[in-house]
């Protein structure tokens, strides 16, 4: 099963629940990168559902709740190459954003699904306070990166 077969099983199935509590899997996902398993699921954790499909998978983790860790796992590819086993890295924020080689900034993770000329189509965690397929645009990829 590749990431992105894993990934697009939970589309529409895991959400943030309001208020005090907490998604189960979410917190799951928060205590492989350090949190307890009482972690908020409002915390931000796309690079935590990273890590758990990666631990699903078999694949290396980066067992950090930064999103621009995973610019540190795997072998880089690029976008034309890319396929389900590839995370991409992607700026978060208004305004000019640090390059890659800064890791300790903004950032979100998602599984590649596919690319439509200047648009990267995405799954991945805490979009709209879920797991759901996304557009970004390619402009804001830092990196691309090959799991196995």
């Amino acid at each position: 099963m590749t990431l992105l077969e894993l990934a697009s099983r939970f589309v529409g199935h895991i959400q943030e629940r309001p208020g005090f509590l907490d998604h189960p899997f979410i917190q799951w996902a928060l205590s492989l990168c350090g949190y307890g398993f009482d972690a908020a699921d409002e915390v931000a954790w796309c690079s935590a559902v990273m890590n758990a499909w990666a631990f699903i998978c078999g694949y290396e983790m980066t067992r950090s709740a930064a999103a621009r860790s995973w610019l540190t796992a795997g072998t880089p590819t690029t976008l034309e190459e890319a396929d389900g086993n590839c995370v991409v890295v992607l700026s978060r924020g208004s305004g000019p954003q640090p390059g890659p080689e800064v890791l300790a900034a903004p950032g979100h993770v998602v599984v590649f699904e596919a690319l439509n000329g200047d648009t990267l189509r995405g799954v991945g965690g805490n979009q709209s306070n879920g797991i759901s397929h996304a557009d970004w645009p390619v402009s804001r990829v830092l990196g691309v990166r090959r799991l196995s």
